[in-house]
């Protein structure tokens, strides 16, 4: 009866230790969703003030290049932030930085709503530089404490949730800028926007969120099997983490990372060529649409970018069953295709297609951008822990970088050549690496399959005296 007993014993054990564990990933997913939802309404915010601030800034200064140089010093604040968020992980929680970049965005806004009219210049200036260090230390510190929030099989569904989330703000956020500024002046939609940032803090603040304080750990084994070994850190990376840890060496040790891990590093240099080429879309498609329709130009853009956004988020949806169904990531392979489909479906868009066509080519390059978005924040999520913030902070640098070296480039180009010219040579650009990294990504799964039977091959050699090979020599 004893024996009898003990497997039944085992069993409830089993099945009492599955259950906790199931009641603690629900409750996990749960936190998420809710900071996924401030996240949302902060990013709302901040796509609604990138069009009041613009406007702002051109009716205040009455200059065109104020708004340029606008732009340019929140890319650089992003690409700062990005230099140094890595550090900054290592050192604080992630819960912290995620907190008091909100409040830095809140705050700075009131600072521009109490602002004199002879302290105005001086108070954008300030905006453009917190929102743009701000707003990347809050996506970094997300993005690389994901796997800890809600488990490392779990990261693909947490990316494509909260790029949903992003992407329904965008288009809130974009469709509703002109309407609440017409309707109740900047002040009102600056008290919008720092209202969205406030209510983001709360969020946080409320929330128990992991990582961040280089929070030691393994490298997640990706679930894509041999495209996991092109983000798995090799020992040189893993020597410097203890530097990684005291933040001392920020630089070498996230591009040791990077380094060591194959694939790794051209993988972030094809994302900082991506957004040099989303910058000529983004620059082009006002002169596009004027084209089209000189007296509404804001048409043709805001319905360009609504269906983008329904392709983004179908994407999402179709990503986070296959998560949920198979357990697997979209892998490496995904965002070099992705980034391929994606690039050639805007240089598509600038093709002068008839518009039902252009809204099929955009629901296209809406999907992919959503596949690659996925698939590259998940890849580099299986970077271990004490890596994983500087690898996402360089990543940030690379893409303020390409975005704002593209907009300066793009802007001259578009003076003398078609949007069609620019977009094709800018997005032309990221396909041939996209291409070159979808190689090097082929070449390193075939040369471990290779790597695999050899071993296999030794392993079954009877002089070798192991048990394999015993048994192979009295067959």
């Amino acid at each position: 009866m004893g024996s009898a007993d003990g497997p039944k014993a085992d069993e409830t054990d089993g099945g009492s230790r599955k259950s906790r564990e199931a009641r603690e990933t629900a409750v996990a997913e749960r936190r998420f969703r809710f900071l996924v939802a401030g996240y949302a309404v902060s990013s709302y915010g901040t796509f609604l003030n990138m069009v009041a601030l613009n406007l702002f800034v051109y009716e205040t200064t009455g200059r065109a290049v104020a708004m340029g140089l606008f732009m340019a010093v929140r890319l650089a604040s992003g690409f700062v932030a990005g230099l140094v968020v890595g550090g900054l992980l290592a050192r604080f929680r992630a819960k912290s930085i995620m907190l008091w970049a909100n409040v830095g965005q809140g705050a700075v806004m009131l600072v521009l709503i109490l602002a004199p009219d002879g302290m105005l210049t001086g108070a954008l200036m300030a905006v453009s530089v917190v929102i743009g260090a701000c707003g990347t230390l809050f996506m970094v510190a997300l993005r690389s404490s994901i796997p800890e929030m809600v488990g490392e099989d779990r990261r693909a569904w947490a990316n494509s949730l909260s790029i949903t989330g992003r992407s329904l703000a965008m288009v809130a956020g974009f469709a509703s800028a002109g309407v609440v500024v017409s309707l109740v002046g900047y002040t009102a939609a600056f008290l919008v926007d720092m209202a969205t940032f406030v209510a983001c803090a709360v969020t946080v603040a409320l929330l128990p969120i992991a990582g961040g304080r280089g929070a030691g750990g393994s490298a997640p084994k990706d679930s894509e099997g041999s495209e996991g070994s092109e983000s798995s850190v090799g020992s040189g990376a893993g020597k410097d983490a203890s530097a990684a840890k005291s933040g001392r060496r920020w630089r070498p040790v996230a591009f040791l990372a990077l380094a060591a891990a194959p694939g790794m590093g051209l993988m972030v240099a094809l994302r900082g060529v991506d957004a040099f080429g989303s910058s000529s879309h983004n620059a082009a498609l006002p002169i596009y649409s004027t084209s089209l329709d000189a007296s509404n130009p804001a048409v043709f853009v805001s319905a360009f970018w609504c269906v983008w956004a329904l392709g983004n988020i179908g994407a999402q949806q179709v990503i986070q069953r296959y998560a949920r169904r198979t357990g697997r990531s979209v892998g490496a392979l995904g965002f070099g295709y992705g980034t391929v489909v994606m690039s050639a479906a805007f240089i598509a868009a600038f093709a002068g297609f008839p518009l039902a066509v252009t809204a099929v080519i955009a629901l296209i390059a809406g999907a992919a951008d959503g596949l690659t978005e996925v698939a590259y924040t998940s890849h580099l999520q299986t970077l271990p822990a004490t890596l994983r913030g500087h690898a996402f902070g360089v990543s940030a640098t690379f893409e303020n970088l390409g975005f704002g070296v593209g907009m300066i480039l793009v802007a001259a180009a578009l003076d003398r050549f078609s949007p069609l010219a620019v977009v094709g040579w800018s997005h032309g650009a990221a396909i041939v690496v996209a291409v070159v990294f979808l190689l090097r990504v082929a070449g390193v799964r075939r040369a471990e399959r290779t790597g695999l039977r050899k071993e296999e091959a030794v392993e079954g050699r009877p002089d070798r005296g192991d048990r394999d090979g015993a048994e192979v020599s009295r067959g």
